[in-house]
């Protein structure tokens, strides 16, 4: 790998390490980028913070910013640092989202689409379900913003887990693929979930992928510095990219916020 742009912090609650920790890894590891995208905060204005410990509170974001900046300079020309955060989008709370993270100086943001709606009172979408509207509801969510243009990639797609109609998901899934390619954005072949065993990196979603033709990036999702390098995933996800003929891209262009 030359980048990784999926990297967390101990602030998101549920990972562990410091930032030196995971640059230090990184750098033996022969990556010459590596982004930091921890949970973003979200304030919800009408029922309560709701952080811990799935994301940073919002009073932690201006150190998590200035952190980096100073890590930027201190290692510059060794690796370069970027400052991103993997968010949910959430209609109701999106512009109040942005300007917080404008404000604090954030250049760029992963999508990780872990709940529905706005989140409060919605399941967890990695959670297995039938139910063919929770899958519409995460592809027409997604799709939505992917359109905002404002994604620099979409973290996890597969990461629904649809357990009905293998020809519902194949249509629907479908729809997002298309998506993706229309908007160029590229799609993240999750590295944790290899790491795991989890239920993604998702088969048939990456034959679809390859399909409809969509660029991918390889993420290592790290929650520990010694997720930053993870060879024996790597060698799965690039046996998956050459099983599906997917064309992976090395790095990729930060949409800035």
């Amino acid at each position: 790998m030359y980048a990784n742009y999926h990297t967390h912090t101990v602030r998101c609650g549920h990972a562990v390490g410091s930032e030196t920790e995971y640059i230090e890894n990184a750098i033996r590891g022969g990556l010459k980028l590596l982004g930091f995208s921890d949970h973003t905060p979200y304030d919800f204005f009408d029922v309560g913070p709701r952080n811990r410990p799935i994301r940073m509170a919002p009073e932690e974001l201006p150190d998590y910013a200035e952190t980096l900046r100073g890590l930027a300079d201190r290692y510059r020309g060794r690796i370069e640092l970027r400052i991103g955060v993997e968010a949910e989008y959430y209609p109701k709370y999106f512009p109040a989202l942005l300007d917080m993270l404008r404000a604090n100086g954030i250049e760029y943001m992963i999508l990780g689409q872990h709940f529905l709606g706005n989140e409060v009172d919605e399941p967890y979408c990695g959670r297995p379900t039938e139910d063919v509207r929770v899958l519409e509801r995460y592809v027409a969510q997604s799709s939505e913003a992917l359109q905002t243009g404002l994604f620099t990639y979409f973290a996890h797609p597969d990461l629904i887990h649809f357990v009905g109609s293998a020809e519902i998901y194949d249509r629907q899934m479908r729809r997002l693929c298309e998506t993706a390619k229309q908007t160029q954005t590229p799609l993240e072949i999750n590295l944790l979930g290899l790491r795991d065993g989890r239920h993604y990196p998702c088969a048939r979603f990456w034959e679809i992928a390859g399909e409809v033709g969509n660029d991918v990036i390889l993420g290592c999702d790290a929650h520990a510095p010694e997720d930053v390098c993870s060879p024996e995933a790597e060698a799965r996800a690039l046996a998956l990219v050459e099983k599906n003929a997917l064309h992976m891209l090395a790095s990729v262009p930060l949409r800035r916020l």
